[in-house]
Formats: structure tokens, sequence, C-alpha cells
């Protein structure tokens, strides 16, 4: 395990996936499966006739006739379960909880072709289909399922959550609402050009339809000056992120183009108020996609039993990562599905 610079300046603890058994990035990743420590379990199973890679993280002393709180973890976009929503899993078993860390289909290490669709109903039934399999692993008690969805993940948590009753507690963490900022932009930045990249989007579709290229969006493996130059800080980590620190084989930025016919018409908080459930939403003070997940929280008017935390200083990304941030984040989670799991 190596100390790698990070986007903050400081320094953490980030694995090479290539040198993990389990192509595990984060700092602590489990190496090896021992007896009385928490273990991972890489699993597949079938989702619409897919093939879904992911991850169960057992707690210590897992005995599958007993019954545990069980936590599903949704990534970010562009991110696999190696990452981010792996170390929140790894961390969340070490609590006792069972979790779930899976590829979303079309994405890392799941099947679907074209690569990297990246659909809202995909998504959304990427976390039906997680309950599926969950409630049915030994030892789960299908009557105490939390999630947890990480940036893009949060968003479509907040979606899954709306109509899947199986979730008793619903988290988010630096929630990303996809749906607007593909329509409208990082903070709302290109309202000018909505037609324009929605005639892309058709066009993207109608020559895929034709049989020609599968054109992608999002994909660009940029030299440290233009990363520095990108106007967002969350763009500029994130980066930093996917490509340098923590990057992954399976991970990419990428999309098909034709995907945004479906995510531009689609929102996080389109009947976010369905949501009846106890809600937490963690993001940083810093972030520069807070007003997401403080438009959502707004919206959520279904449910009374709400909090919206800050991590004071954070950013997005480095709630990722950064250890006193995670710890941070860990901490109200901890909170949070002890008392509602």
């Amino acid at each position: 395990m190596a100390a790698i610079a990070g986007a903050s300046g400081g320094a953490a603890l980030a694995e090479d996936y290539r040198k993990n058994p389990f192509t595990l990035t984060y700092g602590g990743a489990i190496t090896k499966n021992q007896p009385g420590k928490v273990n991972i379990h890489p699993v597949k199973y079938k989702l619409n006739g897919l093939d879904i890679a992911a991850n169960v993280y057992t707690p210590a002393n897992h005995d599958p006739k007993k019954k545990y709180p069980t936590i599903v973890v949704a990534h970010p976009n562009g991110g696999v379960k190696e990452q981010v929503a792996g170390l929140y899993a790894q961390r969340l078993a070490e609590l006792g909880y069972i979790t779930i860390a899976m590829d979303a289909a079309y994405q890392g290490g799941s099947g679907g072709e074209p690569r990297n669709v990246d659909k809202p109903a995909h998504r959304i039934e990427d976390l039906h289909g997680a309950a599926d399999f969950i409630t049915r692993y030994a030892g789960v008690d299908k009557d105490r399922l939390g999630v947890l969805g990480i940036c893009g993940g949060g968003g479509y948590t907040l979606a899954a959550a709306q109509s899947d009753k199986r979730f008793k507690a619903v988290a988010t963490l630096s929630m990303f609402n996809s749906g607007r900022v593909r329509r409208n932009g990082f903070a709302d930045s290109q309202l000018n050009t909505i037609q324009e990249r929605l005639q892309q989007a058709s066009d993207a579709r109608a020559q895929e339809a034709a049989g020609g290229k599968v054109l992608y969006s999002g994909d660009a493996d940029m030299t440290d000056e233009q990363i520095a130059a990108l106007p967002f800080e969350m763009y500029r980590q994130g980066y930093e992120y996917y490509w340098r620190t923590h990057a992954h084989s399976g991970s990419t930025f990428r999309y098909t183009t034709s995907s945004l016919l479906d995510l531009m018409r689609w929102d996080a908080t389109d009947r976010v108020e369905l949501i009846d459930r106890p809600l937490l939403m963690i993001a940083g003070s810093k972030a520069d996609s807070l007003y997401m997940s403080e438009d959502a929280f707004v919206k959520a008017g279904g449910t009374k039993d709400k909090e919206l935390f800050r991590i004071e200083g954070a950013t997005h990304i480095e709630t990722y990562w950064v250890p006193r941030y995670v710890d941070a984040a860990m901490a109200k989670l901890t909170a949070f599905y002890a008392k509602t799991l």
C-alpha cells in the first residue's frame, strides 16, 4: 500500500487494484479472507438476462444461521464497486452489517452491450435487483434492509426508494442528480444548449439503430494541465480520483451519447416526496455539488425523519477517500442505521 498524493494536497492510502486479489482500490482494503474477520465474496446474479457482478461483505464471525441488518451500496457515475462503494461497504460490514456493492448493468464487471449505457431506468433497476439478490443471501434480515447511494448512485437511490419499500432506511453521500446535470449542465451552466445537445443525442441513437458506430460522451484521459483547467472542483478532483489515485480498469467517465435521450428528461427529485422512510443526506460543506442535495432534501416532503448533514470543509470527491471526511460520514451513517435498522 503506497501513499499517493490526492486532490486536496494531502496524502491518502490507496491500493493499486492490480496488486489486490479482489482489485479493490481503497486504503485498508481486504487482501484475503480470514476466519473471524470481515470477508468479501465476489458474486454474480442475473438481472433482466444480464450478469451482474457484485461484492458481498460479511461481518466478522458471520453466522449464516443468524439474521443481520443489511445495506445495498450504489456506486457513483463512472465508478465501480471496487472504489468508494467498496470502501463504505467494507466499513459498514466492520460495524456488523452484511453489505453488497454491485456494478451497474452495462458497466464495470457486469454484462450488457453496448458498453457503458447509462440510463436511469437501468440504474434504478440495479438497486431493485440488488435487493432481490441480497434478501435471499444467508444471514440477511430482509426486514432490516437499508440503502446507501453515492454520487450518481445517490440520485438513483432516491428514485428507487420512492417505490421499493423493502428499503427501510435511505442514505445518500454527495448525491449527484444525473438528469439535472446532463440536461442543464453542472451548476446549470448549459441552459442555452439543451435543444442542441438533445439533437446530438437523437442523431447518435439514429446512428446506433442503423448499425453505425456507437458514439460516446464524457470520456477523456486528460493531461494534468487539462485537469487543472477544468472549471469545477468536482470535475478536477474527480479526474484525479478516477484517472490517477484510485483508477480501475473497469471505471470510466464515458457513457453512450444516446443515453442522453433518457438522462436529459429525467430528474432525481421527480416524485421524491414518495419516500416515506428515514432519510439521511450527507454532503461536503465545500462541495460544488451541494446544491443538488439541498434541493432534493427540501423536496423530500414525504418523511419527517430526515436530515441533511454537511461535512465541514469537505468537497464532493474528498468524501470518497480523505480519512477524516470518511470518518465523519461513517459516524453519521453509524448512528442513522443503528436507529433505523
